[in-house]
């Protein structure tokens, strides 16, 4: 397996579908890196804790970026013949969903550095835990990726209309239902539950490390540990188990 020969492929794919967009439609760079600060104004509104809210925003904007570009973005390949032409050439599947999902996480970048900026301001996250929160954020995105490319290629008959509200469906189960926006806490002997989502497990972990939340060292390499199982067995389902060349 040629990595930079991978990596490379990734970048030209996330060019190819990125620049376009960017030439067409500038503004989305703006719409796409704010739509997850919708739940913060509601939670600003209705008298929720504004840090919490921030946090819940930067992992709600990779979370719905990896799901949801994985399944409607690939999806649509299909109907613009893009996929078949990739599919022609000696690409790795893990090259292309990396790079059909980083296309939409270059949109989703402003609003992300956004809300980081304003929750370091605010004093939520200390500047010198920033590397740590970085990596969690992008190994919740990479997961949300990887589930969401098995998914469209299994779907692959599917029609876009019924993969969109899929998409959807489950970046709202994955994000608003899990304590993302809201302290585990509040589940009570069920927080624990919160681990096992790579959403609300990345959010404890930002929330740890900004000191919002007061977990041991134990716990929080446990978060760490069931993190990056679930990166691996995603990125091998995506390796042995998506149906690249058939679909």
């Amino acid at each position: 397996m040629n990595l930079r020969k991978m990596f490379r492929d990734a970048v030209i794919i996330a060019a190819l579908k990125a620049i376009p967009d960017l030439k067409r439609q500038p503004l989305i760079l703006m719409v796409m890196g704010l739509i997850s600060g919708i739940p913060l104004f509601f939670m600003l509104v209705f008298g929720g804790q504004i840090s919490y809210g921030l946090i819940g925003a930067m992992i709600s904007a990779v979370g719905f970026i990896g799901i949801a570009s994985a399944i409607q973005d690939i999806t649509w390949d299909r109907y613009v013949k893009i996929r078949e032409m990739i599919v022609a050439m000696p690409v790795h599947p893990i090259s292309y969903m990396v790079g059909a999902a980083l296309a939409p996480l270059i949109f989703s970048c402003p609003g992300i550095v956004f809300f980081m900026a304003l929750a370091i301001w605010l004093g939520f996250i200390p500047i010198h835990v920033l590397g740590w929160i970085v990596a969690v954020l992008l190994l919740c995105w990479a997961v949300l990726s990887c589930i969401g490319f098995v998914i469209s290629t299994y779907m692959r008959r599917a029609s876009v209309y019924t993969l969109n509200n899929l998409s959807n469906i489950l970046g709202i189960g994955l994000i608003f239902l899990p304590p993302v926006y809201y302290p585990e806490e509040i589940l009570g002997e069920l927080s624990w539950i919160a681990i096992a989502f790579p959403t609300s497990n990345a959010a404890g972990l930002v929330r740890a490390y900004s000191g919002l939340a007061v977990f041991s060292q134990e716990r929080v390499l446990i978060r760490w540990v069931v993190l990056l199982i679930t990166m691996v067995v995603s990125v091998l389902f995506v390796v042995f188990k998506a149906k690249w060349r058939e679909a």
